[in-house]
């Protein structure tokens, strides 16, 4: 359960991610990598702090990530701007 649990609030991690980059759509492509590595950070962080297990932790925020890739692809293919 608490596997489940990380995965959402990661989802909502992600999330948050694609609004801030969304919002800075004129910085330089510095930031946003920045930007990236402090959204990981921060799904790792929380990973950490609820299952208390690196392996678990690392696991479930790389599927976290690679779902929330694969969603926002389908729904620029399907939902073009």
């Amino acid at each position: 359960m608490k596997n489940y649990i990380v995965f959402l609030f990661q989802i909502i991690v992600w999330s948050g991610y694609t609004v801030v980059e969304w919002l800075s759509d004129h910085d330089r492509m510095l930031f946003k990598v920045l930007m990236f590595l402090v959204f990981c950070y921060l799904a790792s962080y929380i990973g950490k702090a609820i299952l208390k297990s690196n392996r678990s932790t690392i696991l479930i925020t790389c599927t976290s990530l690679i779902s929330y890739a694969f969603l926002q692809l389908l729904l620029k293919e399907f939902l073009p701007y």
